[in-house]
């Protein structure tokens, strides 16, 4: 039995995905042909349930936290974890260092994938544990592709964004600066944000329509005090060739 208002609803948010940002209701309203009536009605049940955000200063919706959440729960399953296994093995092979898969999940990233060398480094780090994204080099690869209006709806909260070792962006603005480098650099790298003595770099994973899905990163023995800053490109040029060969797999579009 067809349901017309829930197959209205998931337009909605398929036309969000697919928006490089959030949009107003009346060009969403434009776009699928449907009455503003509606669509306000079915933007209240989606922000609601968090599905759609609202950004009253700007009069425009973005996608909310359970849409992440979903896209997030689909890419624990089997396609991107098959896919993405044996890359990653033969990454640590060729850089001799622990080496994972992540998902962005709310503010969180999660990792679904973990390979290690056959020295492990003592890295604590395994599959299914959340961690900040802000924090870590997977979490900030992903948050790079994500649009700032959309990232301000996902991270802010009012409070300082957590830090775990005194190091790190501690407010919006110092990781709207983090990130804003990175996308200039083409790849992510944290040094003792997460794990004193650790280091990470990592690069994003693009699906069919070019967004970052998902990350790939390389965790490795590093200390420095106070942080130096140290870029590791030849380290992240095989990142980046691993990452962009899952992408090209899941039909998706490398991107530097």
């Amino acid at each position: 039995m067809p349901v017309p208002a829930l197959r209205r609803g998931l337009a909605v948010l398929r036309l969000l995905a697919a928006h490089p940002g959030p949009m107003p209701a009346t060009t969403i309203a434009t776009a699928l042909d449907l009455p503003r009536s509606t669509v306000y009605h079915l933007l209240t049940e989606l922000e609601t349930a968090g599905f759609v955000v609202h950004l009253p200063d700007q009069q425009r919706y973005g996608l909310g936290m359970s849409a992440f959440e979903i896209g997030s729960a689909y890419l624990r399953h089997d396609p991107l974890e098959k896919l993405a296994g044996p890359l990653l093995r033969r990454l640590v092979e060729r850089v001799g260092h622990d080496a994972h898969l992540g998902v962005l999940h709310g503010r969180e990233l999660l990792y679904l994938l973990r390979e290690r060398p056959g020295r492990p480094e003592g890295l604590v780090t395994a599959v299914g544990v959340r961690l900040p994204a802000h924090l870590t080099a997977s979490g900030r690869a992903v948050l790079a592709g994500t649009p700032r209006d959309q990232l301000r709806a996902l991270l802010s909260t009012g409070a300082p964004l957590e830090r775990r070792t005194g190091r790190g962006p501690a407010s919006l603005s110092a990781l709207h600066t983090v990130l804003a480098a990175e996308r200039r650099r083409g790849w992510a790298c944290e040094d003792g944000e997460v794990s004193p003595g650790f280091a990470s770099v990592a690069h994003a994973v693009h699906g069919p329509d070019g967004t970052a899905v998902a990350s790939v990163s390389v965790t490795f023995r590093h200390l420095c005090d106070p942080p130096c800053g140290q870029s590791w490109p030849e380290l992240a040029g095989r990142v980046r060739r691993t990452s962009s060969e899952i992408s090209r797999r899941l039909g998706g579009s490398p991107v530097r």
